[in-house]
C-alpha cells in the first residue's frame, strides 16, 4: 500500500480530489460538477447540499486501488459562507464569494474598519455575515463546512479563508473593530494556521466513505492560495504567474504586504506570506487584436531575441490595477507597425515589461525580491513569449508540480501530519 493524503478542490464549477505521495506524486484524481449558483440582481446562492453531494460524487470516482488515505484537506472559494445550525446543518443558502451585499452592512464596515483589511469592497463576506446574523448559530466558510462534514467539528477554520471575514493574520485575531460593526465575532469559527491536524474523521463518515478510521483532518486554504501552493512554490522569493484574461501574480515573502491603494493584502501560510497583485492587461489585451487563429499563425514567426523596440502598455480599455492604479489609465498601442507579427510581439513585449514592474512594486512595498517564476495559464505554453518575459524579469523559470489546486491542498495535508513538502 502507498500512503497518501486527499486534497478537495471545491471550486465554482466542480470538486476536485487528488491523492498524492509524499514526494507530491499525483497518485488519483477525480472530479465532480457542480450546478451554477442562483443568481439574482448581483446576489449569488446555492445550496450547500451541492457541494457535499458533489465532493461525495468526486470520493465515489476517485480510484484508490492499493493507496492508504492517512490525511484530508479542503480548499473552497474565498468569501463564500454559509449560516449553520448546531448540529451544523446549513440554516441557510451559501452566500458565494461573488455576492454583493447590502450597501448598508458596507457603510459600517467602512466607518471603523483599516484600510489594510481585507474585508472591504462590495462582496465582502463580513458584510455578508451580518445579513446572516440571526440564522442558526454559527457562520462558517465553504471549507470549514466540508471539514466539519468529515471531522464533525464546525467551529474551526483556516487564516486564509478567515482573511476576506476582517481576521487579523499579523496579530492573529479576530480584531476589534469588528464588534464596532455590530457583529458578534463569536458567531466565526476560531482560527488555526493552515496545515494544522483539527482532528481524524468521524468513525460514521470513515464507514461512508471507505477510509481508515485515523485519517487526520487538516484545516485547508482558499482555491487561490491552493493554486499557489500547487504549483510547487516554497521559499522567499518563489514567485507564480498566471497568464490568462488578465494577468495575476503571486509571490512568497518573508514579510506581509498590505497596500490597499492597490488591491494588495497577504495571506498567511506557515511562517511565509502569500502576497499578489492583478494587471488588467493579459490576454484580453492581445484578445482586442487578434484571433485565436492569429496568434496560431504568428506565435512560430516570433523573435525574442530581437526586441522591437516598441513601448507598449497592453490594456483592453482604460484603467489600471497595478502595478499602476488609476482608473483612467490609458493603453499605450502607438504606433502600430504595417507587419502584425511585429505588432503582435510588440503587445507580448509590453505584458512582460508590466510583469516585471508588478514584482519590482511587490518589493517594493515590502516584500522579498523575486528569484525564481513559475507560470500558469494559457500563455504558459508559449516558449517565445517565455523567453521575452524571462529576460523582463531577469530570474529563472521553474517548472509548476501542477495547476490544479487539489494538489495544493493536499501539500497542506501532509503538513498537518508532520510531513513538511
Amino acid at each position: 500500500m502507498t500512503d497518501v493524503v486527499l486534497g478537495i478542490d471545491i471550486g465554482t464549477s466542480g470538486v476536485r480530489i487528488a491523492a498524492t505521495d509524499e514526494a507530491n506524486s499525483l497518485k488519483a484524481m477525480a472530479t465532480a460538477p457542480i450546478v451554477a449558483p442562483l443568481t439574482d440582481f448581483g446576489r449569488a446562492w446555492q445550496d450547500p447540499q451541492i457541494w457535499w453531494d458533489a465532493t461525495l460524487a468526486a470520493f465515489a470516482a476517485l480510484k484508490r486501488d492499493g493507496l492508504h488515505v492517512r490525511a484530508i484537506s479542503i480548499d473552497g472559494t474565498s468569501g463564500t459562507i454559509l449560516a449553520i445550525n448546531p448540529d451544523g446543518s446549513p440554516a441557510s443558502l451559501g452566500s458565494m464569494y461573488n455576492d454583493v451585499c447590502d450597501k448598508e452592512m458596507l457603510a459600517k464596515i467602512a466607518a471603523v474598519a483599516p484600510r489594510e483589511t481585507a474585508a472591504l469592497g462590495s462582496t465582502s463576506p463580513l458584510a455578508r455575515a451580518m445579513e446572516l446574523t440571526g440564522k442558526g448559530n454559527r457562520i462558517i466558510h465553504q471549507a470549514d463546512w466540508i471539514l466539519g462534514k468529515l471531522s464533525g467539528r464546525y467551529d474551526v477554520t483556516d487564516e486564509n479563508n478567515a482573511l476576506k471575514s476582517g481576521y487579523d493574520p499579523v496579530t492573529r485575531y479576530w480584531p476589534h473593530w469588528i464588534t464596532r460593526t455590530g457583529f458578534d465575532t463569536r458567531l466565526f469559527p476560531t482560527v488555526v494556521p493552515a496545515g494544522t491536524k483539527i482532528g481524524n474523521i468521524t468513525w460514521e463518515m470513515a464507514a461512508e466513505l471507505g477510509l481508515p478510521e485515523n485519517t487526520a483532518i487538516v484545516a485547508g486554504t482558499t482555491d487561490g492560495c491552493a493554486a499557489f501552493l500547487a504549483s510547487g512554490a516554497s521559499a522567499p522569493g518563489d514567485g507564480v504567474t498566471s497568464l490568462g484574461t488578465t494577468l495575476t501574480l503571486k509571490l512568497l515573502s518573508e514579510t506581509p504586504v498590505f497596500a490597499p491603494d492597490f488591491g494588495i493584502y497577504s495571506h498567511r501560510i506557515g511562517d511565509q506570506w502569500l502576497a499578489g497583485g492583478a494587471s488588467n492587461t493579459g490576454g484580453a489585451a492581445i484578445g482586442t487584436y487578434f484571433s485565436k487563429d492569429d496568434i496560431a499563425r504568428l506565435t512560430p514567426l516570433l523573435q525574442p531575441d530581437h526586441p522591437t523596440g516598441l513601448d507598449y502598455y497592453p490594456l483592453p480599455k482604460p484603467g489600471e490595477r497595478f502595478p499602476v492604479n488609476d482608473p483612467n489609465f490609458q493603453p499605450r498601442l502607438t504606433p502600430r507597425p504595417a507587419d502584425d507579427r511585429i505588432f503582435f510581439q510588440g503587445i507580448l513585449e509590453g505584458i512582460a515589461r508590466i510583469e516585471a514592474e508588478a514584482y519590482a512594486k511587490l518589493g517594493a512595498l515590502g516584500a522579498s525580491k523575486l528569484k525564481s517564476i513559475r507560470t500558469a495559464g494559457g500563455g504558459s505554453a508559449n516558449a517565445a513569449w517565455t523567453a521575452m518575459r524571462l529576460k523582463a524579469l531577469g530570474v529563472p523559470e521553474k517548472p509548476s508540480l501542477s495547476e490544479h489546486a487539489a494538489v495544493g491542498t493536499a501539500r497542506l495535508a501532509w503538513r498537518g501530519i508532520g510531513h513538511a513538502n
